[in-house]
């Protein structure tokens, strides 16, 4: 991070000039995001994609997600384990916390490791938010500061 400096209400910030208040945090967003991304982002969106049910699969009751994730059908068959019912959530279930429940550990494994995804990008989303509150307010006059 460059120098930063205020001059008649704007901001100079990373090498930009004469910034508004809301463009410097802008700014600070971008360079913060840039530093939390990378690699197991990529993987964690993978683990999101490919537990989406986009395979047909046998008709299903009533209230259930249609289709199978490629995940969960590959996992399915290489982890045949049998458990006593585990608790997991689908598309459907996780919109009212109604868990379903399976008998097969692949099956558990292809429900869960997509939640698992979801939480990663969600700690990203949450340590990207703070760092740049704080980075903002460091730099930020008292009357431009957040909360």
């Amino acid at each position: 991070m460059d120098t930063v400096e205020e001059l008649n209400g704007t901001y100079f910030y990373n090498g930009l000039i004469n910034l508004t208040p809301g463009e410097l945090f802008f700014f600070i967003f971008l360079e913060q995001a840039q530093k939390q991304l990378g690699a197991s982002d990529i993987m964690a969106l993978a683990l999101i994609i490919l537990g989406q049910p986009t395979q047909t699969t046998r008709r299903k009751p009533a209230g259930a997600t249609p289709g199978t994730s490629i995940l969960s059908e590959n996992l399915r068959r290489w982890l045949k384990f049998r458990v006593n019912r585990w608790p997991t959530l689908t598309n459907e279930s996780i919109k009212d916390l109604r868990f379903s429940y399976v008998n097969n550990l692949g099956a558990f494994a292809g429900r869960w490791i997509p939640i698992l995804g979801i939480a990663f990008v969600m700690n990203d989303v949450l340590q990207i938010g703070f760092r740049t509150v704080s980075a903002y307010n460091r730099i930020a006059r008292k009357d431009d500061r957040i909360w």
